[in-house]
């Protein structure tokens, strides 16, 4: 149930609205706009009579939210929620576009791709230093030190970091390098986790189980959400289907679908969505014109060489090619690419890399 107060009410008003929600033993959950406050009940509301919160002052209407997911759904915020990573807004006009390895090798190689996207004019430096991979052989990653160099390739190029995170005792170590948790699409369900996460506050990119409806998504997000953390970016990566041509089947329709039910930003990951390097580009421009908020895109200096995800991965020239065919599409919708302005420092380090890379 949302309660929805006017534009004018009190500080008096709100708390007398809170107080007759929890005589009755549910959860409050506050959100103030830019016009006016919302009110969200949670838990039984059978418990609670809408008539009793009609009648208090300042109430301008109440709402029974029908969805299964209360604090995901856009009855409870009908205005859209930006996100925002160290003075980024992620679900505003802006397209962001965070980009990078699916693995962090090692300090060359990701001082080299983070450089690769800053001069690209990409948003944000993703790279996974904890990887759940399907066999127990493959690359797991490098743990702290993956994490360390990555915050170290990060802040050289002025880039926020975004970065996966596997279990609730994982949270806070990499919350302490990370700018952004990413709950990847193996551990959507994994309530532990989502609790954790919620409970640091950390902006959380959730992406979408890949056997998952969008309903079972959302609820995914209640988690976080009912936590007290807004701060939840939606990521649709590709479900599976019977079809063998890609690595996954990116599920493209679900950016407008969710948009309607829910007021959190949307991502798409094409890389993972598709597994197909040569396919990314036109399925990054689909996701844009669908209506995503961003992307995660694989970029790596040498994929061939790549620890994991090579066959996805776009090569330096070929995400420059993208970030620029973007730029015109997203202008010619009415938006952009999130505009960077880089630090001196970060501008210095990034001619440097480049002077580096012409003399090998």
């Amino acid at each position: 149930m949302v309660i929805i107060m006017s534009p004018h009410a009190t500080g008096q008003d709100i708390a007398a609205v809170i107080e007759r929600i929890e005589s009755a033993g549910l959860k409050v959950h506050l959100s103030r706009g830019e016009e006016r406050t919302i009110i969200g009940a949670i838990g039984d509301v059978r418990k609670l009579d809408p008539e009793s919160l009609q009648v208090l002052p300042s109430v301008e209407r109440v709402v029974r939210i029908l969805h299964p997911f209360k604090l995901a759904s856009r009855d409870f915020s009908p205005e859209s929620t930006v996100v925002n990573v160290k003075g980024i807004p992620v679900g505003s006009r802006s397209i962001v576009v965070a980009a990078g390895p699916c693995s962090v090798e090692n300090r060359d190689m990701m001082m080299q791709t983070a450089s690769i996207v800053a001069r690209a004019n990409g948003t944000m430096l993703r790279g996974g230093a904890f990887k759940p991979r399907t066999s127990p052989y493959a690359f797991q990653g490098l743990g702290l030190e993956g994490l360390k160099i990555l915050r170290e390739a990060a802040d050289a190029f002025d880039l926020p970091v975004v970065t996966e995170v596997l279990s609730p005792e994982q949270v806070d170590l990499v919350s302490r390098y990370a700018d952004v948790l990413q709950i990847g699409t193996r551990n959507m369900q994994n309530f532990a986790l989502l609790h954790a996460v919620g409970k640091s506050g950390m902006p959380v990119l959730l992406k979408r189980g890949m056997m998952s409806s969008i309903e079972e998504w959302l609820q995914a997000a209640e988690y976080i959400l009912s936590e007290g953390n807004p701060n939840v970016i939606l990521c649709e990566r590709g479900i599976r289907t019977f079809e063998t041509a890609t690595r996954n089947t990116l599920d493209l329709s679900a950016v407008p679908v969710v948009k309607k039910l829910s007021h959190l930003p949307v991502w798409v990951d094409p890389s993972h969505g598709t597994g197909r390097w040569d396919i990314v580009t036109p399925m990054a421009k689909a996701a844009i014109a669908a209506g995503a908020d961003g992307l995660l895109i694989e970029v790596h200096p040498a994929p061939e060489r790549a620890l994991s995800d090579g066959p996805q991965s776009l090569k330096p020239a070929v995400f420059e090619d993208l970030m620029r065919e973007l730029q015109s599409l997203a202008l010619a919708l009415g938006r952009e690419i999130y505009p960077r302005r880089r630090t001196s420092e970060a501008k210095s380090n990034a001619s440097e890399a480049k002077s580096n890379e012409s003399s090998e």
